[in-house]
């Protein structure tokens, strides 16, 4: 399985002529969208979640499918039969990947912002995109797609994160907020300029990818 980093919060994930697009949201070239076997969005916030720009993709393929909670599939109602709603528990084989399906809120960002849904999808039993939230999946995790900044948390939960998931490797998403110095600096206290993770961290520029 191939890994791409499409800016942000999305990846691709490819298969032999099988590509797997996770949250294409606003931060994201919408060509992403070009030759996707199937899509899966973890919650409706802009950054993950585009709905003008899917939408008319699945109209330009009448063969694209989606997976996502019920609150981002309700916004999608005109493609009947096309958008499956799923959520936490739930296992399904999506475009030739299994993929297992955790958590069901998004992380807090302050006490009186509602929360809103939110899961994350670990596909083929390696990886997995937790969306906005520290979900700790119930099965093991080879490569955690990271969360590295948000206006929902600090480094400290990200590095007791990392811990509490024990993946083999893990890679930056949610960074598109970021500066150099900012991405120095999450990276560093990630790495040896830390407290220490069992681990490894690394970060993808976009467009670039790595074979798991």
């Amino acid at each position: 399985m191939e890994l791409t980093k499409h800016g942000h919060a999305c990846v691709v994930l490819s298969e032999d002529d099988r590509r797997l697009v996770i949250d294409p949201g606003g931060f994201t070239d919408p060509s992403v969208l070009q030759r996707a076997s199937a899509v899966l969005v973890t919650h409706e916030h802009a950054d993950h979640f585009a709905p003008d720009v899917l939408s008319a993709a699945m109209d330009a393929d009448p063969a694209l499918e989606v997976w996502t909670n019920p609150s981002v599939a309700g916004r999608l109602d005109g493609a009947a039969g096309r958008v499956h709603a799923v959520g936490d528990g739930d296992a399904l084989t999506v475009a030739g990947f299994d993929v297992t399906v955790h958590g069901e809120l998004h992380a807090v960002i302050h006490p009186e912002i509602p929360r809103v849904a939110n899961v994350g999808f670990l596909v083929g039993g390696v990886v997995f995109h937790p969306g906005d939230a520290f979900t700790v999946p119930s099965e093991p995790v080879a490569t955690l797609l990271l969360p590295v900044h948000a206006p929902w948390s600090k480094t400290a939960e990200v590095i007791d994160y990392v811990r509490a998931v024990d993946a083999d490797q893990a890679y930056a998403i949610h960074d598109g907020l970021l500066n150099d110095a900012g991405l120095g600096i999450v990276g560093g206290l990630l790495g040896e300029r830390g407290p220490g993770t069992p681990t490894p961290f690394g970060r993808l520029a976009p467009g670039d990818s790595v074979e798991l």
